[in-house]
């Protein structure tokens, strides 16, 4: 696992003492604290950052702090939101409370998303993350002719639906509620479809859509940031998962307006696989570049 924490363990506040009784909830070994300031998790201003940068740093605020239980140790703060627009006061501080983080060690997981919240969806993402990690870490690849334990996302087990299929797949709820969307006359295509990438020294990206007419496409797309810290499983895998559940609240609230021409999409991914040398892994869906 990606290791964490900053060289110099004094930069880093402790969980405070009143997690005990108002913490969000236990898991695996952690605790998780919501609506943490960047100033409840890191001691005075470090080195390296000017007071200026401290200054618009130290109003920054996660949406949860999960800590080790045994240590008090910060083990990942988490941000779920719309991604800030290039030049926004957002985006400049967003970057300068990723330089605080680098230079104190703090490992921050950044989910990028205009449609879900850390309300409505945070609590299960950071134990969805606390699981995956806690499995990767029990498991051990097996030599000789025995196979490697599958991955936490591939799990095989008895799906919402009555299917056995991968039941770590955040999106199968809404693979079943496309079905339904399918059988009610709501959308074109019961099949959700998707894919991932992961940039260059740049965020993991997921999309995921349904055909809401034949010719038009209801479309999410999520990025999964992770700095110094390893959510446990692919983090692009993740970003089209996440991107899935984005369309379920969509389809749940009728909100299928701003469709996308199937053609203008299939486009898109196609200029996507010509900057494949840009990706980690190049890319892996040609088959979606024909429409």
């Amino acid at each position: 696992m990606t290791s964490i924490g900053s060289d110099d363990p004094g930069w880093l506040r402790a969980m405070p003492a009143e997690a005990g009784r108002d913490g969000l909830l236990s898991r695996a070994g952690h605790r998780v604290l919501a609506a943490r300031r960047l100033t409840d998790l890191v001691q005075g201003r470090p080195p390296g950052v000017t007071g200026s940068q401290w200054t618009s740093a130290s109003r920054a605020s996660f949406d949860f702090v999960v800590y080790a239980a045994d240590t008090g140790r910060p083990v990942v703060a988490v941000q779920i939101g719309p991604v800030p627009s290039p030049g926004s006061a957002e985006q400049r501080v967003e970057r300068l409370t990723d330089a605080v983080g680098a230079a104190v060690g703090l490992p921050v997981l950044r989910i990028g998303t205009p449609t879900l919240s850390a309300a409505e969806h945070g609590r299960r993402l950071v134990e969805y993350v606390i699981d995956a990690r806690a499995y990767a870490a029990g498991g051990v690849t097996a030599a000789g002719p025995e196979p490697a334990p599958v991955g936490f996302r591939d799990i095989l087990g008895r799906l919402p639906d009555g299917r056995t299929g991968p039941v770590n797949d955040l999106g199968a709820l809404t693979r079943a509620a496309a079905v339904e969307a399918y059988v009610a006359g709501q959308v074109a295509d019961p099949i959700v479809r998707g894919l991932h990438v992961r940039w260059v020294d740049g965020p993991a990206q997921g999309w995921s859509w349904v055909q809401v007419r034949p010719d038009a496409c209801l479309i999410e797309q999520v990025s999964v940031t992770e700095h110094r810290f390893s959510c446990g499983i692919d983090a692009a895998r993740l970003a089209e998962d996440l991107a899935a559940v984005a369309v379920g609240e969509r389809l749940r609230g009728n909100a299928v307006a701003d469709l996308l021409p199937r053609a203008e999409w299939t486009a898109r991914i196609a200029a996507l696989s010509q900057r494949r040398h840009e990706l980690v892994g190049g890319f892996a869906f040609d088959h979606l570049c024909a429409d």
